[in-house]
């Protein structure tokens, strides 16, 4: 269980859609804007891991014609996500949006984030530690994701918020975007094992 933990903090905590956009958005409209964005990334989250359970998820993947559009679509998405990261310069590059997203937004996102897809089939799919009790297993993990989740968003959240009133000199900026870029890259990475 503690390598589940571990790998739940490592792959939420890494930059994906959900985050950066978290983040963008408190940088852009604040603290309550915030909180109902990540609010239905939260809730959106969760049914794309009921997806993942239930078995849904695997019957749509399982067209292979489906399940290669869905991957090339996800990969390039988060290559896109990764250049932009990568090309921002000296600006630290937090996902903008252009008007106020709130609950329905982050629902939305996570409905096609093919980051939380790949994440919650590594969950919920690997990492057995319960034996034959599987229900109890994924009742428990399904507490400790979100008990790491809202925290880890939070903290994205803030980030955001207190990025914003930093005035960081640009070779950090550009520093904090190039390991940005690079874990989406691993993101990409995982994708592709997880779905193929």
């Amino acid at each position: 269980m503690l390598s589940f933990s571990i790998a739940v903090f490592l792959l939420i905590i890494t930059p994906g859609p959900g985050v950066l956009s978290t983040a963008g958005v408190g940088a852009a409209f604040g603290k309550r804007a915030g909180f109902q964005y990540v609010a239905g990334l939260f809730v959106g989250n969760n049914l794309v891991a009921l997806a993942v359970v239930s078995g849904l998820a695997a019957i749509i993947f399982s067209v292979p014609a489906v399940r290669n559009i869905m991957l090339v679509l996800s990969v390039i998405y988060l290559c896109y996500l990764a250049f932009r990261i990568a090309s921002a310069g000296a600006k630290i590059a937090f996902i903008e949006a252009k008007s106020q997203p709130g609950f329905l937004s982050g629902l939305a996102l996570q409905g096609i984030n093919p980051k939380a897809y790949a994440v919650n089939t590594t969950f919920f799919t690997g990492f057995a530690f319960a034996g034959d009790a599987l229900l109890e297993e994924t009742i428990i993990k399904f507490i400790v994701l979100n008990v790491i989740w809202v925290p880890v968003h939070l903290l994205w959240l803030a980030a955001g918020i207190k990025v914003k009133e930093m005035e960081l000199s640009p070779a950090i900026q550009f520093r904090v975007n190039m390991l940005m870029a690079t874990a989406m890259l691993v993101v990409v990475g995982l994708a592709i094992y997880n779905l193929l």
